[in-house]
């Protein structure tokens, strides 16, 4: 499971690490023959969300992946991995198109959160969000979602509804920052660590609560070693999961959710 000592908002600071892998830099390693598919048929592309078809060990995959990126002329481009409703729109075009083809589809996470300029509340962000919450519960294919950085808000929880759900050791899933929740309980940014704490949101906590179902190590390990047992695993939940009729895939899924904090 990985040391547990590790204070929560170490933690934070590790999942947003500037030369932490990204979403999109881990499904590259995963990832073979990749197809990149732009577009939400109704605005625009979002390069925040980065997304296409693939093989996984030989198994066809479509692919959703928030996309930080490396140079800091490529994360301004990408709004530093924040989606705006297109983004997620586009997300959803591609499950529906996988659905549709019967194949697995695995979402890697890693933004603080949706984009929140005026532009994208506008074209209706909210709106955009719960309808990939709606329509993810009810896609007749498996999902599969993987933490690998930050994940923040509805904005990951908008890629975060699967069958499965798997976090990297630093990486962090919550509805809210340590610092946007201090400045509201006590004014004051500065008490972050202790908004952590209380938020527990580290793997060890999630995987307690039943909200995620594997914790992929981190302790003195490569990005390649990481990326291999996540393979692996993957690989393995894809053939399991596809052995399942339909409706026993939607009643994993829902129990999963309705069990959550029961």
């Amino acid at each position: 499971m990985g040391n547990t000592e590790i204070k929560a908002y170490d933690r934070a600071r590790a999942a947003r690490g500037s030369q932490r892998p990204s979403a999109g830099g881990y499904m590259k390693l995963l990832i073979d023959d990749f197809i990149e598919l732009h577009g939400d048929r109704r605005f625009g592309d979002d390069p925040a969300i980065f997304s296409g078809v693939g093989f996984l060990n030989g198994e066809p995959v479509t692919v959703v992946a928030m996309e930080r990126g490396d140079t800091i002329e490529d994360r301004m481009r990408r709004k530093f991995g924040c989606p705006t409703p297109e983004g997620y729109r586009k997300a959803l075009r591609l499950m529906k198109e996988a659905e549709k083809f019967h194949r697995p589809v695995l979402c890697f996470i890693g933004s603080s959160g949706a984009y929140p300029g005026i532009e994208a509340e506008e074209r209706g962000q909210g709106e955009a969000i719960a309808e990939n919450l709606y329509e993810m519960m009810t896609l007749k294919t498996p999902v599969i979602s993987v933490v690998v950085g930050e994940g923040g808000s509805g904005g990951a929880l908008a890629l975060g509804v699967g069958n499965t759900v798997v976090m990297l050791e630093n990486a962090i899933y919550s509805v809210i920052s340590p610092e946007a929740c201090a400045t509201i309980l006590w004014k004051d940014a500065a008490k972050a660590p202790e908004a952590a704490e209380a938020l527990k949101f580290t793997a060890e906590n999630l995987f307690e609560f039943g909200v995620i179902e594997k914790i992929i190590s981190e302790t003195n390990r490569t990005v390649d070693e990481i990326a291999a047992e996540l393979k692996d695993y993957l690989t393995t939940q894809i053939a399991e999961k596809k052995k399942l009729s339909e409706k026993e895939l939607l009643d994993e899924r829902y129990n999963k959710f309705r069990k959550i904090g029961a």
